[in-house]
């Protein structure tokens, strides 16, 4: 038996992530399965001709990346880098580190997806002009735990004062 701080990649399930035609990743959270507070790890699996998550970048958390198996495209701000076994990639916060891995082989492109827990955190999605708000727990982190959790378009902007009592 294990002491709770350790677990086996290969006791956790993996759960699937699918949205469309375009997005299909394999997870294990093996940072939360091990019960990790400040550092998230996953292992991660993204599928011959497919993408990772939406073009972001964070404004409180950092990311890394370390390729395991296989190869693929880092989109990083305006440039479109090749990534392969034995590449790390750090996501510093800020939209000069901007993200998003393409899988535009045949084979399963896996890697190690790091990341700071820190909430609360503000996510910028510049190819859909929209912002993600999360608190109470960190992106990736418990859903359960979360006490917000908003995605909304830049272009949804109000004053200060807008809907306040002010009289």
């Amino acid at each position: 038996m294990s002491p709770p701080h350790v677990v086996h990649s290969n006791d956790i399930p993996w759960s699937d992530i699918v949205q469309g035609s375009r997005v299909a990743i394999r997870r294990k959270q093996l940072g939360a399965a091990a019960h990790g507070q400040k550092l998230g790890c996953s292992l991660l699996e993204l599928l011959p001709g497919k993408q990772s998550w939406p073009f972001h970048y964070h404004l409180a958390n950092e990311e890394a990346l370390f390729v395991l198996e296989g190869s693929g495209t880092l989109r990083l701000g305006d440039e479109r880098i090749s990534v392969t076994a034995g590449d790390y990639v750090a996501l510093p916060p800020g939209p000069a580190c901007a993200h998003q891995l393409l899988n535009e082989g045949t084979q399963p492109l896996r890697y190690l997806a790091f990341s700071t827990q820190l909430e609360p955190d503000v996510l910028v999605y510049p190819d859909s002009q929209k912002i993600g708000v999360l608190a109470g727990s960190a992106p990736g982190g418990a859903k359960a735990a979360r006490t917000l959790e908003a995605y909304l378009p830049l272009a949804a902007k109000v004053g200060y004062w807008d809907g306040e009592s002010t009289d």
